[in-house]
């Protein structure tokens, strides 16, 4: 099995809240050109919020969780069938700064595909960001929101973080960050003090998420 660096795995028991998605645009060089892979829930308009000068392409099966007119923000916005999502990645080839798989894993027919053609989109240098629940979250409790992975019907299987690791490696990205459940402090301590509120009302609510290490949580480098 591919090795992990040793700064990877220290960071994964001690995870810092820095590492989530808004950190990773913070981070990336001006101008970058990002690849947004699974783009709903007002992606477009979320991405240029906090980096309005990045070039963002995005790339989904629907329109989906759309406030605001996703072609008033992206450079590039696909729409395209479920059958040709696969290869609508596989063609931009060393096009990209960076790439963000943000909760759509679980939804691929065919996730190895999926990364390892996000891995190919990076130019050398090149950062990506993969978030998907853990597959912990198949025995966690069912709640309004989703905490258990099954509470969500679009859900195909929990993505394997090793073997999404080891496809990553093999596709030529360094290990930078991965935590198999992300438990960031602050947001962890929120979760704690309204998992009486949470439970009872059986909703996720601010904090849930990072109580329960709902996510897995993935940064890597294009070498």
């Amino acid at each position: 099995m591919p090795q992990i660096s040793e700064r990877a795995k220290s960071l994964g028991h001690v995870v810092m809240r820095a590492h989530n998605r808004r950190r990773f645009l913070a981070e990336l060089p001006t101008g970058a050109e990002v690849f947004d892979i699974g783009c709903g829930n007002d992606s477009p308009y979320l991405f240029k919020s906090i980096r309005p000068d990045i070039r963002y392409v995005g790339l989904d099966i629907a329109d989906y969780g759309v406030e605001h007119d996703p072609n008033d923000y992206a450079d590039q916005y696909l729409v395209v069938p479920p059958d040709r999502f696969l290869g609508a990645i596989e063609e931009r080839h060393g096009e990209f700064d960076a790439v963000v798989s943000s909760h759509n894993l679980e939804h691929c027919a065919e996730p190895d595909g999926v990364v390892t053609a996000m891995a190919r989109a990076l130019r050398p240098e090149g950062r990506i960001y993969l978030a998907f629940p853990s597959v912990n979250t198949v025995n966690f409790p069912s709640r309004e929101g989703t905490l258990n992975f099954f509470d969500d019907d679009t859900h195909v299987r929990p993505p394997d973080y090793h073997r999404v690791i080891g496809l990553l490696t093999t596709a030529g990205v360094k290990i930078d960050f991965a935590a198999e459940r992300f438990r960031p402090f602050n947001w962890a301590l929120l979760g704690l003090v309204s998992e009486p509120i949470s439970r009872t009302r059986k909703k996720v609510m601010r904090g849930t998420w990072a109580l329960y290490g709902f996510e897995t949580v993935i940064w890597g480098t294009r070498t």
